[in-house]
């Protein structure tokens, strides 16, 4: 199976619940399954297992040890704002170059790996490289990973036009369901799936944890392996 980049329209969507149900799902039958997300915003140590590194270590069954995390996020800031100025805040900053070679390195393995974004695909990461271009320098498949709230349409729809015009391979859009959300989730999706290029459009209703049960998870696995 291939790897494969999860990003989305924005933040605090569900890229890391999917990432995270999706890694369940596979290591449940059978197969080997890594996640990384290299870089994260608004991390803090003294919650490091409620974290987004946290919450991937423990669908991989690992422990949120600041040796594990530094191994799948290694650019880490305090602050919750975009990654370019979460760092500026702590005088630091993202190499893109290393954060491409990071995640090639990681490509090496034979496990099926899925990096995880950070924000939507247009955040910046430094003063000239977006999630978009870091995206683009890998160029592995993707799934997209949407909110039901209404505007959504207009977001996810944006979102996959600038994705093709960099003639990246988006497997599906996952419509993870917005809490308390006016614009119903069926409707949400069928309406993207009529403009979204054939591209599959799966719902993920509310869950207060991922189910490696859940239909959707089954499906998407199938969508990677066909990448594959």
């Amino acid at each position: 199976m291939p790897a494969v980049f999860v990003t989305a329209t924005g933040t605090d969507i569900g890229k890391t619940f999917v990432t995270a149900g999706l890694v369940r799902h596979l290591r449940a039958t059978g197969q080997e399954a890594t996640a990384i997300k290299p870089v994260v915003s608004g991390y803090d140590l003294a919650a490091a297992e409620q974290s987004d590194p946290g919450l991937l270590l423990a669908a991989m069954k690992r422990p949120a040890t600041a040796d594990q995390i530094a191994r799948i996020s290694p650019w880490r800031f305090s602050t919750p704002l975009s990654p370019d100025m979460a760092a500026r805040r702590e005088n630091r900053g993202i190499d893109f170059r290393s954060l491409v070679d990071f995640c090639r390195e990681a490509m090496e393995s034979h496990e099926t790996l899925l990096i995880e974004g950070v924000g939507g695909i247009m955040v910046p990461l430094d003063d000239r490289h977006t999630v978009l271009d870091w995206i683009s320098a890998l160029r592995l498949p993707l799934l997209l990973v949407a909110g039901s709230y209404v505007g959504t349409i207009s977001h996810t729809l944006t979102a996959l036009n600038v994705l093709a015009r960099r003639n990246l391979t988006t497997l599906a859009v996952v419509l993870s369901e917005t809490p308390g959300s006016a614009a119903p989730l069926d409707e949400t999706a069928a309406t993207i799936g009529r403009f979204a290029d054939l591209i599959e459009v799966v719902t993920l209703p509310r869950m207060a944890v991922p189910s490696e049960n859940h239909a959707v998870f089954a499906r998407l696995a199938t969508l990677l392996q066909s990448a594959g």
